[in-house]
């Protein structure tokens, strides 16, 4: 078992920096379709460059395909709509809306497995109270601040 790098050392910074720098390529056995490479980047940048083996990129790499699959999907139910006419002229749920949980739920297994989900990458839930809060505070503040106090402020909802 190969030791892993302290992020507190010299080396240590010189390796996080070059992974941050650096995309992490999609072995050559694996297929990563055009439409799934936005989520292979997200996912391989959530977590640190030195911390992927080749067994964790096939799953990031099925989990990008999953993500696309998603998408597509989504797109596809706005476009034909909730409820759709069957052959004998019934109204039934969309079945892409079964086929959607199916990968939705992969997709958390998936990013489970794989360390890449928002406990993982942002910490505890109870940890983002002060970050949420501190947020919000900076949100009314600037909110206040734009009745003209700073000329070309701009809140973003």
């Amino acid at each position: 078992m190969t030791r892993r790098q302290r992020v507190d050392t010299v080396k240590g910074a010189v390796t996080t920096m070059a992974g941050a720098v650096n995309e992490i390529e999609v072995p050559e056995h694996v297929l990563v379709p055009e439409a799934a490479m936005k989520f292979w980047r997200s996912i391989t940048r959530a977590r640190a460059a030195d911390r992927w083996n080749d067994s964790d990129l096939e799953v990031a790499a099925e989990l990008a395909r999953t993500k696309a699959s998603i998408e597509r999907l989504n797109i596809d139910i706005a476009e034909e709509g909730d409820i759709i006419t069957n052959d004998r002229g019934t109204p039934i749920v969309n079945p892409k809306h079964s086929l959607l949980e199916t990968l939705t739920r992969r997709m958390v297994a998936l990013s489970r497995m794989l360390q890449v989900h928002a406990e993982a990458t942002q910490g505890k839930s109870r940890e983002q109270v002060k970050g949420n809060r501190a947020q919000a505070e900076a949100a009314g503040a600037a909110e206040k601040a734009q009745n003209g106090l700073i000329p070309g402020l701009r809140v973003v909802s």
